[in-house]
């Protein structure tokens, strides 16, 4: 117990944490390949696409991210290039903005989400049976 953990501690927060790197790493790499888009701008497009008329203040955006306020801006300013986002300003309060799927963006996040869904379901889902799976989302469900 030299680091602070028990073995079991160690074997379960290590194995979680080199899961974490290597999907992470594999998600990133197939998303680049099939779409041209990072896994973060994935995340933002699929979250705008979750949304009513596809519109999500930014602020909650990050909210939501792994990304900073900062990081999430960012973000939205490489999918305004790309014509996938459209930034307008909240009318409700003139510090706010919010980001909008505009229809490239919808067709590059359907497009990719397909690819991304078979990837997922290939290199992890298809990993877990049916209860596994039950398992593993009442895991995640404690620590939201």
């Amino acid at each position: 117990m030299e680091n602070g953990f028990s073995e079991l501690e160690q074997k379960a927060w290590g194995g979680f944490l080199g899961a974490y790197a290597h999907i992470n790493r594999i998600v990133e790499e197939d998303l680049q390949e099939h779409s041209r888009i990072t896994h973060v701008e994935f995340e933002v497009l699929l979250r705008l696409s979750w949304e009513e008329n596809h519109r999500l203040r930014i602020q909650d955006l990050a909210a939501q991210s792994l990304l900073t306020r900062s990081g999430v801006s960012r973000v939205i300013e490489r999918l305004e290039k790309a014509g996938l986002v459209t930034r307008e300003e909240a009318s409700e309060d003139r510090r706010g903005a919010y980001a909008v799927l505009t229809e490239a963006g919808i067709e590059r996040f359907r497009t990719a989400a397909q690819a991304h869904i078979t990837f997922v379901r290939k290199n992890f889902l298809g990993l877990f049976n049916e209860q596994e799976l039950e398992q593993m989302a009442s895991f995640w469900k404690r620590l939201n």
